[in-house]
């Protein structure tokens, strides 16, 4: 069993837990366009948001939306990511 999981805050990665070598490429990448030290202070390019719902594809574990405290499908934090802040 994964103990992989996602913590999503502000339309953006808050935590994360990322075993696998699929997963840890795709947060490398996403790391890789450029990241600040916290959720609130990071705004996504639409590059970025594309390697989030990568990741929300590829995770292995549960996804948690750390402003409602609820779970979420992938679906949903796909949703999510895509429609924060519009």
């Amino acid at each position: 069993m994964s103990d992989e999981y996602l913590s999503l805050k502000w339309g953006t990665l808050k935590a994360w837990n990322c075993e696998s070598e699929k997963t840890r490429d795709i947060l490398r990448k996403y790391m890789s366009l450029g990241m600040e030290f916290g959720a609130m202070q990071q705004h996504d390019t639409p590059e970025q948001k594309q390697a989030i719902c990568d990741l929300i594809d590829a995770i292995d574990g549960p996804i948690h939306n750390d402003w409602s405290g609820d779970m979420m499908t992938k679906d949903e934090a796909k949703a999510y990511v895509l429609g924060y802040g519009r």
